[in-house]
């Protein structure tokens, strides 16, 4: 174990943000923390991390934080780089000082040994190659510039002043510096905001075979499934363990939601049984004892506690538009985007009740289409037309959650502002239906978190009753329950969608088409998401998914019967009637080891080159093949422990012989 925390309280002020936490981190693990906006995701990692601490650390109880001697846990905390004239290199080359010290130090040896041949230098000198190895020091500078051109900048950026980088772009070097560091606890809060698909593709990859342990706070549902392995989650104050990704931790919650009520129900009607028996005979002699053995049965019985169902409450309605569009909606013939040069030239068509997602890496002018459609920023050439009778709503993110407000201005008041014909029963009934009810209409705007604003801004914008809505990035900033509720409302929307989104757990729900931005060319693809990605493994040159499967399921099978059919057994190895002469048995014995160690070399080889093809970047997508990789893994990895168990058996076989 790794880590651990017992019976930990978290309070700030007189408020209990977390009660009773046991949490544990073992080796390699990959860990999720859901739960919902504000209930203490954050103030966990915080507390892992050593920025905050427990509140009962003088309590009688049995509480505290220990670890596995000495762990370097690394957390993305809010980028303040303190010297901006720096160059980008010189800053992410701090994760590398300890390889630096390494190095330094065997060159210091080297000179020392060329004039003595002290074996103690000898040693130090393997020791730090050794070192050098862990830390993967001999690749540091391969490694940096694949991870810096994986977050989108270019390998010239390296020498460009850290102070010249937007916030955002300091964050992902603050992201790749914590990433190179390689700490033996990663903390990720959020990892995959403002991150394209190609990146959030390539770091599940990078992340699902880091060799430490991971704790990952996200509410991408997809990235979670994908890489992690167990979940906590947080709800009422308290944490709960569950084996398995995020889908396998809402099925068993799910499961054991519905026997708790069940067996909740059949004691309660138990209960309700013996208290109408006593009710009806407690007056009669006859009956005392009988009355006094049910009321003991009552009182011994170990009370199941009524399930709370966490309030899953979420933002609904059903907005139909005012008027219905025709058939064409909008369409673009090798429309420019940019500003001061072209980004992109895109031709599409959007045709009414579609819902169209709009995706690729980042800079390719994804929102800048969006602005120019919605005349914010004018086109540079070419042409596009909104059909008859559109009507169109616009949703920043950016502008819903950083934009100026007047931040003592209450929520009502915000909304009325823009709505002045509404009375106030028309206000509070469209603001209870995004979850501002009762005192959150009083709510001033300062205080409202990046997932309530974003709620407000959805409010206003469904007001307008579009046939058209047009979204920039919607879910950034929601919890796990306000995304499925929007994913509910847009399927249920009987207008047309264009929207830009990195979830692609959301996409895959929502659109019926995709436009792809990649490598300076936009393509428009008909379908759902998983239809664009099997498109996109045919264009790619792919093997074909099924092919794929039989490949990977070749590779297990021939695993398993090389398992079944190439291991003797120690009863072969001791036949009497073949091998009575004691010399012949060790003899044996001694071909059949080094027979076991060239198979386990074997072995080792093919693994090696499994996991390679599991890390192939170009598979990123390929859920099926992926899948499949990794039960060929599992089944090689099992192939071993079964060689390492004969060679034991193998040797333990050749000491006894010895020892006789």
């Amino acid at each position: 174990m790794r880590y651990q925390i017992r019976h930990a309280l978290v309070q700030f002020g007189g408020d209990v943000i977390l009660k009773d936490v046991n949490f544990e981190i073992h080796d390699k693990e990959k860990i999720a923390v859901v739960g919902r906006n504000g209930c203490g995701k954050t103030t966990l990692l915080k507390l892992i991390a050593g920025d905050i601490s427990m509140n009962n650390l003088d309590s009688d109880e049995e509480c505290g934080i220990t670890m596995a001697g000495k762990q370097e846990i690394g957390f993305l905390r809010q980028v303040n780089f303190t010297d901006t004239e720096v160059t980008v290199e010189e800053e992410i080359k701090k994760a590398f000082a300890e390889v630096f010290a390494c190095e330094a130090r065997m060159r210091e040896l080297e000179e020392q040994m060329k004039e003595t041949d002290d074996k103690a230098l000898l040693r130090e000198y393997d020791s730090l190659q050794s070192r050098m190895e862990a830390l993967k020091g001999y690749s540091w500078r391969k490694d940096m510039e694949t991870m810096f051109l994986r977050f989108g900048f270019a390998l010239e950026d390296l020498r460009r002043p850290i102070g010249s980088f937007s916030g955002g772009q300091q964050t992902k070097v603050a992201f790749i510096k914590l990433l190179l560091k390689r700490p033996d606890i990663m903390l990720l809060d959020e990892p995959t905001n403002h991150l394209d698909l190609p990146t959030i593709e390539w770091l599940e990859g990078y992340l699902r075979t880091y060799e430490k342990a991971v704790v990952i706070v996200s509410h991408d549902r997809m990235f979670l499934d994908r890489i992690t392995d167990v979940t906590y989650e947080i709800e009422y104050h308290e944490i709960k363990r569950y084996a398995g990704n995020y889908t396998a931790f809402m099925k068993r919650k799910e499961e054991e939601l519905l026997k708790q009520e069940k067996d909740y129900e059949e004691q309660q009607k138990e209960i309700k049984r013996l208290t109408d028996w006593i009710e009806k005979w407690k007056n009669t002699p006859t009956k005392v004892a009988a009355t006094r053995s049910k009321r003991m049965a009552i009182e011994h019985m170990v009370k199941i506690e009524k399930p709370r169902r966490f309030d899953t409450r979420a933002f609904h309605g059903r907005y139909i538009p005012w008027t219905e569009s025709y058939t064409n909606v909008i369409q673009a013939k090798k429309l420019a985007i940019g500003y001061d040069t072209v980004l992109s030239e895109v031709s599409f068509l959007l045709q009414k009740k579609e819902r169209l997602a709009i995706i690729g890496e980042n800079g390719r002018g994804k929102s800048t289409l969006l602005k120019t459609l919605i005349g914010e920023i004018p086109a540079l050439g070419g042409e596009f037309k909104f059909g008859q009778n559109v009507e169109w709503a616009y949703f920043d993110q950016q502008k819903a959650v950083s934009g100026q407000v007047d931040a003592e201005q209450t929520v009502l008041d915000n909304f009325w502002e823009e709505y002045p014909n509404y009375v106030r029963e028309e206000v509070q009934s469209a603001l209870g239906g995004f979850l501002f009810s009762g005192e959150d209409v009083f709510k001033k705007m300062g205080q409202l978190s990046g997932g309530e604003k974003v709620r407000l801004a959805l409010c206003k914008m469904f007001q307008t009753r579009p046939n058209l809505l047009i979204l920039d990035e919607p879910t950034n900033h929601m919890d796990i329950i306000g995304k499925e509720a929007l994913e509910e409302m847009l399927n249920t929307y009987e207008g047309t969608v264009l929207f830009v989104s990195h979830d692609r757990y959301f996409i895959s729900r929502i659109a019926t088409g995709i436009l792809e931005f990649s490598d300076g060319t936009v393509k428009q693809y008909a379908g759902k998401y998983e239809d664009y990605l099997a498109e996109e493994a045919k264009e790619a040159g792919k093997l074909p998914a099924q092919e794929s499967r039989s490949s990977a399921n070749r590779q297990k099978e021939a695993v398993s019967r090389m398992a079944e059919e190439s291991q003797p057994t120690l009863d072969d190895v001791f036949d009497k009637k073949t091998y009575y002469n004691p010399g012949k048995i060790r003899s044996r014995l001694k071909r059949q080891l080094e027979k076991y160690e060239t198979m386990l070399s074997d072995s080792e080889s093919r693994l090696a080159e499994l996991k390679l093809q599991f890390m192939d970047p170009a598979l990123a997508s390929d859920y099926p093949k992926l899948v499949e990789l990794q039960e060929a893994i599992d089944a090689e990895e099992k192939n071993q422990e079964s060689l390492l168990e004969r060679m034991l058996e193998t040797e333990t076989g050749l000491a006894e012989m010895d020892v006789e």
